[in-house]
């Protein structure tokens, strides 16, 4: 059998790649077809997730094995794609590079017979054009929240007490430190 996926990069704009792979292939093969699809050097880490059906992230499963000890952690090759995917469970997160966060909602759309002539895995149809960067999730809460409460965001004379060499008697020096020391 074929799964065919439609891959979606979690941005503001449309940007996705739909891509037929057979079942018995692994989450690995998965990752290279994505890599692929969406012309990356392939030379970064990443991993996929499992979620629940509101994309909930769950358990990591990485392309290389990160463990303690090696060969205990289960790696993206350890898991035919009919293992994790079914028509019960759909989706699945991929993260690409760990330093910019690509992260793609991955979504099962179909499971179908094998066509003959195809060559597995293939991008069946794109849609988007990759920006340069990933884009800025912005995280920033409202200055005027409680949670934040109220606090003092300039310096004064107490607060720069640690540096009076006339407080205890103690100086740089008391502490092996010069005050010059660059």
């Amino acid at each position: 059998m074929v799964y065919k996926f439609r891959v979606i990069l979690d941005t503001e704009e449309d940007i996705f790649r739909d891509i037929a792979i057979l079942e018995d292939d692994t989450l690995e093969d998965l990752h290279n077809a994505i890599v692929n699809a969406f012309d990356f050097d392939g030379l970064e880490l990443a991993s996929f997730y499992t979620c629940d059906n509101q994309w909930n992230q769950d358990e990591e499963i990485p392309l290389f094995d990160t463990g303690d000890v090696a060969g205990e952690m289960k790696t993206m090759a350890d898991y035919p794609l009919s293992s994790i995917l079914n028509k019960e469970q759909t989706k699945i997160i991929y993260v690409y590079d760990f330093l910019n966060m690509w992260t793609f909602l991955v979504e099962l759309a179909a499971i179908e017979e094998i066509e003959v002539g195809i060559i597995y895995p293939n991008t069946l149809f794109a849609h988007g054009i990759m920006p340069m960067d990933t884009v800025d999730k912005s995280f920033e809460a409202d200055m005027n929240d409680e949670i934040y409460g109220e606090f003092e965001d300039d310096l004064d004379e107490d607060d720069l007490d640690m540096f009076d060499d006339n407080e205890g008697g103690e100086s740089f020096e008391d502490y092996g430190f010069e005050e010059n020391w660059n």
